[in-house]
């Protein structure tokens, strides 16, 4: 019996699994997972990814969805089915110590058992007796350290994708009527933004309203900018032959670029066909123009033109997620965490990053010092070196180095309309719009997708486009509360 007993007593217990935290559920982090699931051995490493969403937006089909060409859900990727060895925790980091292995995290689920301890207590939400016995975020938390609103997490291995937001500036009257163009939710609703002001157009005996209403102003003429007014515009100009008293010709569409060009990454004489093509469509494109403020619904421009507009979308560029700048991370002059061409972060051991995050050496460019476009292109293909990379550390292997000469660039400019730069070679019209569908089918992950997108695209050639505006989504429990006798006021 004492035998056995110390027999037991001395089993080794098995080495406790590394975790790899991975801050971002977009292009970077979705994939990077991914990659990780498929190549690590099973109880070699415990993968966690943070997300404010449970899923994956395929940004390029956000033109398609506004326009109604694919259905939102199909645009999406459920995190939770493509990475079912994951733990996928919805949430945000709002600090990072790398020094010490710790990210400082916040759910929904914090953040309400925050607020329900301190109205229970009558406190400030501070930690009272018993909250060591609270529950944690799933399995992934067991060990964290929880603060009012947030718990901190340990990890072994940092990825940091966390991917950028919408470059704003301070244009009076932006913050309060701007629409901006960088998720699903915004596309469906400037879709049903759209639609509403052209009934609005329609039922109104007041001029102005009605003009105002029917003018719609871009301000940014990168992909979102130009690929989102070129299908909406389509859409709208479809959805006219259904009023009786709103024709094509009394939609206003403006284009507002400070540059002296579109489209850059398509390349000079491919921007300069997409300016030539857009104009000849009545859209009013706008170069070297800046927007100097939309207060009081009146786009002025700074050539001195003002426009009464009820619809102003801000697509002006991005910016480094502020949660960089959280972290004790080296971070270049642009904000962004600056990497080695093995896509770990320079100086600091056991952190990565990729995609609009970080700034990589591009081994592949001609000049020297070249760091890589932010682009999808790259993101993706970052993604699965870092996996890889990650998977070598883990095991003590060599890494390898990120290489990959870009490939060229495709945009939309609305239905059978495009252009596109591949390999050196230019396309416009019908060929590049189909090579833009094409790529992008490819593209977009898993197989379901593909799938839905091209049954889509297949019936939307069979039937006619639907026009319906659902701005009620907005406002859920709107109808309810006017039955319960509380109106909510609703700003059209």
């Amino acid at each position: 019996m004492v035998k056995a007993e110390i027999s037991r007593g001395t089993t080794p217990a098995p080495p406790p699994r590394a975790r790899v935290l991975v801050i971002g559920g977009g292009y970077v982090g979705m994939y990077t997972a991914l990659r990780l699931q498929q190549k690590l051995k099973r109880g070699e490493a415990e993968v966690v990814v943070v997300s404010p969403n449970a899923y994956m937006t395929y940004q390029p089909f956000l033109p398609e969805a506004a326009a109604g060409s694919i259905s939102p859900r199909h645009v999406v990727v459920p995190l939770r089915r493509v990475l079912p060895d994951c733990t996928i925790i919805v949430g945000e980091a709002r600090s990072i110590d790398h020094a010490k292995r710790v990210a400082t995290l916040t759910t929904l689920a914090s953040e309400e058992e925050a607020a329900t301890r301190a109205a229970a207590d009558g406190s400030d939400g501070t930690d009272g007796p018993g909250s060591s016995d609270r529950p944690h975020v799933d399995n992934a938390a067991a060990d964290a350290r929880e603060t009012p609103g947030s718990f901190e997490m340990t990890y072994d291995e940092l990825v940091l994708a966390p991917g950028s937001i919408s470059r704003t500036l301070p244009v009076p009257g932006l913050a309060e009527h701007g629409i901006g163009f960088k998720t699903v939710e915004e596309a469906i609703a400037l879709r049903n933004h759209v639609l509403e002001q052209m009934d609005i157009a329609s039922s109104t005996r007041d001029p102005e309203l009605r003009d105002a209403a029917l003018t719609y102003v871009f301000v940014g003429g990168g992909y979102a900018g130009v690929e989102a007014l070129a299908e909406l515009a389509d859409m709208a100009r479809y959805a006219t032959r259904y009023y009786h008293n709103v024709k094509a010709d009394d939609l206003k569409w403006i284009l507002v670029e400070a540059s002296d060009h579109i489209l850059p990454e398509v390349g000079h004489d491919m921007g300069k066909y997409a300016v030539r093509e857009l104009r000849a469509r009545n859209i009013d494109v706008r170069l070297e123009t800046r927007l100097d403020s939309c207060e009081n619904r009146v786009a002025v421009l700074s050539d001195g033109t003002r426009f009464p507009t009820r619809t102003v979308v801000w697509t002006a560029g991005v910016k480094p997620h502020p949660i960089l700048a959280a972290t004790d991370l080296p971070l270049d002059k642009r904000g962004r965490l600056s990497c080695t061409a093995k896509l770990t972060v320079d100086g600091a051991e056991h952190a990565w990053s990729a995609g609009d995050a970080a700034a990589v050496p591009d081994l592949a460019a001609d000049e020297p010092g070249a760091e890589c476009a932010p682009n999808a292109q790259h993101a993706v293909r970052q993604a699965r070196v870092l996996a890889d990379n990650i998977v070598a550390s883990l095991r003590g292997e060599t890494l390898r180095d990120y290489r990959h000469r870009y490939a060229g660039s495709v945009a939309s400019l609305g239905l059978h309309k495009g252009v596109a730069q591949v390999y050196g070679r230019k396309l416009k019209g019908y060929p590049a719009w189909l090579m833009h569908r094409m790529y992008h089918l490819s593209r977009v992950p898993t197989f379901n997708r593909k799938a839905r997108v091209l049954a889509e695209w297949t019936l939307s050639g069979l039937f006619k486009r639907e026009i319906v505006s659902l701005g009620s989504l907005e406002h859920p429990r709107a109808e309810f509360e006017l039955a319960a006798g509380r109106e909510r006021p609703r700003d059209v």
